[in-house]
């Protein structure tokens, strides 16, 4: 399971990983937290979450562009350093109380912008330096460290916010921010091999779209793993509403919730590592299933523990759903789109958030039980409408078999 760890860069980079996204959900809590303090409606919450969502959308092409032309750990670095900028700008702007809600605005739509160069390469970068027979495990090893760190960055966050201020909590993630782009600084070059790449930036996010357009169980893989997560995963930016209305429990309420979330995502990631070859699509599929099942009962559950309970079961279906669906693909695609591939799946980040802005509506209108709870549904109906209508997502493990023989 641990066997990726023995390679010195793979070891940096997941540290590096580690302090990016312990950055990561201790400010997505934090952020929540101000805004819904700031406003009062769940409304502008979900609005500074489709802030981010917007450019990281219709930015992640380029971004899967820029991972394949040039060094990936210098696309990575580059990120890294705009984004701590940013987020140290709004630290001070807490610190001198002159934070306000279109502050938070911006700050989400430069963090929206510098994801999608970020994620693809940190992607792509993997099997740089682990080959592509480490690759399975060091993917899971890589969603395992950062599901273990929604554990612990959201439980600091909301406990910090608690007994320490929001700058305290802010200021957390600031310095994870620049310790994850220390890391980086050990880990070794991964520049593009030689081959024929597009003269422009254009033809080479074209490239990309005609490579999904022509592999039609990469296209059904993308839009399998994505159109759910659009549907059922902004539950996780409206656990806050959850925690202030339906249960009262505060920002300690919160950060249970969202650790609650990350043990689950960390138990399916490690569950993943730990498995063989094979009979990957029905992990698939029945894990689509009861993660959405679950989640429609968390959405009507009366009792806080109870919440806690289904949202952690839950999140281990999810994470063994997504790092199967994630690695399907990269097992299947060659190295030279490898970047633009892996930038399509960073709207596995993006959708979620750009569900937000629709729930939260919707929870302000009906509620947030009513809103999350119709998403759920939706998303079992999704996955099973995939399943059923799709010869070529059926066999996906015969496919990967043969990809993987090809390669030996």
């Amino acid at each position: 399971m641990f066997a990726p760890l023995s390679n010195r860069s793979f070891r940096w980079l997941f540290s590096s990983n580690l302090a990016f996204f312990f950055a990561m959900g201790s400010q997505q809590v934090v952020r929540a937290w101000l805004a819904f303090d700031l406003t009062g409606s769940e409304f502008k919450l979900g609005m500074t979450m489709l802030a981010a969502a917007v450019p990281m959308f219709f930015m992640a092409p380029i971004g899967g562009v820029v991972a394949d032309r040039l060094d990936r750990r210098s696309v990575i670095m580059a990120g890294q350093a705009l984004g701590f900028a940013s987020q140290a700008l709004i630290l001070l702007l807490i610190v001198t109380d002159n934070l306000v809600f279109w502050h938070l605005i911006a700050s989400a739509v430069v963090m929206g912008s510098i994801f999608p160069f970020i994620m693809p390469a940190r992607q792509a970068i993997v099997v740089n330096i682990v080959g592509k027979d480490g690759l399975p495990r060091a993917l899971a090893l890589s969603m395992a460290g950062m599901n273990a760190t929604r554990i612990v960055g959201p439980a600091a966050g909301g406990v910090l916010i608690s007994f320490g201020g929001v700058a305290t909590a802010y200021a957390l993630g600031v310095a994870l921010f620049l310790t994850s782009l220390g890391c980086m600084l050990w880990v070794e070059r991964s520049p593009p091999a030689p081959r024929e790449i597009p003269l422009t930036l254009v033809a080479g996010v074209g490239e990309g779209f005609r490579y999904v357009r022509d592999q039609r169980l990469i296209l059904v893989l993308l839009g399998f793993g994505l159109i759910p997560m659009f549907l059922a995963m902004p539950f996780q930016n409206l656990l806050v509403v959850f925690s202030e209305k339906v249960w009262q429990t505060g920002s300690v309420g919160l950060g249970i919730l969202s650790s609650a979330s990350g043990v689950g995502g960390l138990v399916g990631a490690l569950y993943v590592a730990s498995l063989g070859e094979g009979g990957r699509l029905w992990r698939m599929m029945s894990s689509a299933v009861l993660f959405g099942g679950l989640l429609l009962c968390f959405s009507f559950s009366p009792w806080f523990w109870l919440a806690v309970a289904l949202v952690l079961v839950a999140n281990i279906f999810v994470s063994i759903f997504q790092t199967l669906n994630n690695t399907a693909i990269q097992l299947l695609i060659p190295d030279q789109v490898r970047g633009r591939i892996s930038s399509f799946l960073i709207m596995s980040f993006s959708l979620p958030l750009l569900g937000t802005a629709p729930i939260s509506y919707l929870a302000e209108v009906y509620g947030a039980p009513l809103a999350v709870g119709a998403a759920s549904a939706g998303a079992v109906v999704v996955a099973l409408t995939f399943y059923l209508l799709s010869p070529t997502l059926r066999h996906l493990d015969a496919e990967i078999s043969r990809s993987m023989s090809a390669d030996r």
